[in-house]
């Protein structure tokens, strides 16, 4: 495979560093969340030899300071100790677990050091991540510690950097980060999403591209490009943080877009480029992803993977450490 020849004239060593823990997967079974899917991203990404056990970084769990940055007191502490009301559990619509709390402050430490390692190299991957509907006082959508705002902010504190923009292609909008970051000209947020569907209400991001039901790759390919010149355009990112949906696939249980697996590599491609382009380095999350063939869900992450390879790969594909 042209991969696996590709790694063997790295010597095994990619351009980026992989972000992944076995205990992201939470076994939930049948479950419409495939957790396991992480697992099996990291799997096949050996299997097909896209990457080598070396190219693979284990994260430390977020520190209880690293998640208040974002979240409050009263909900981190309802977490740690179990004490989530029957509603609030609800909210987060996955059951909650010790397990579940492992899995949560790790994904955090995951996309800390995706960041970090963007900073460094120009591009990274957290194998997982992506859980942008977790609100400051709650979670909701599957999602419990909105790994990317943690990031986000530690990042800010470390004084590494002052300006970060997240670019969220996620069939759903990203409401938690659209609360989160709401007045702050520090943080630009683009959320492309289909209007109707959850979450509902939908608080502003910095900017929303709300899409009819059915649209496919070429519209969507347009309208993006459009949206994301213009972002651009008014915002210089120091850090991009890609949330990298695979829901916005046509055969997803959880979406009405209509884009094709094509369509989605050629959106991968499209957001990393405009980081490159604009030197701006990126660290992607996967998100949401509901075939309903599991290994679909599992080749659109993959792909998300491998345009960040390829981008990593090109000439002058990593910045140097972006001024303040």
């Amino acid at each position: 495979m042209r991969f696996k020849k590709l790694s063997d004239r790295l010597a095994s060593v990619l351009p980026l560093k992989l972000i992944y823990d076995d205990r992201y997967d939470l076994n939930l079974g049948s479950h419409v969340f495939p957790s396991q899917k992480y697992r099996l991203v990291q799997e096949k990404l050996l299997h097909d030899g896209i990457a080598e056990p070396v190219d693979f970084l284990r994260p430390e769990r977020a520190s209880d300071e690293d998640i208040l940055r974002v979240h409050s007191q009263d909900y981190v502490y309802k977490l740690k100790t179990g004490s989530l009301t029957r509603a609030e559990v609800m909210r987060m619509e996955i059951p909650y677990s010790t397990e579940l709390i492992e899995a949560c402050w790790l994904a955090a430490g995951g996309s800390i050091l995706a960041a970090r390692r963007a900073l460094a190299d120009g591009y990274s991957a957290n194998v997982g991540g992506g859980f942008h509907h977790a609100y400051p006082d709650h979670g909701e959508g599957f999602c419990v510690i909105h790994d990317v705002a943690v990031a986000i902010r530690q990042m800010q504190f470390d004084g590494a950097i002052e300006r970060a923009m997240v670019v969220d292609t996620d069939v759903h909008h990203g409401n938690g980060t659209a609360a989160i970051f709401a007045g702050d000209e520090s943080v630009f947020t683009l959320s492309i999403h289909q209007e109707h569907n959850y979450p509902y209400p939908k608080p502003p991001s910095t900017m929303d591209i709300n899409l009819p039901d059915g649209v496919g790759d070429e519209d969507y390919l347009a309208i993006l490009e459009k949206y994301l010149h213009r972002a651009f355009d008014e915002f210089s990112p120091q850090l991009l943080f890609y949330v990298a949906g695979a829901d916005p696939y046509r055969e997803d249980q959880l979406g009405g877009l209509k884009l094709s697996m094509e369509g989605l590599a050629r959106r991968d491609a499209l957001v990393l480029g405009y980081a490159e382009r604009n030197q701006a380095p990126a660290a992607v999350t996967l998100a949401g992803g509901y075939a309903r063939k599991l290994e679909d869900t599992i080749s659109i992450h993959v792909n998300t993977i491998k345009a960040a390879i390829t981008a990593a790969q090109r000439p002058k594909a990593r910045p140097a450490t972006p001024s303040k």
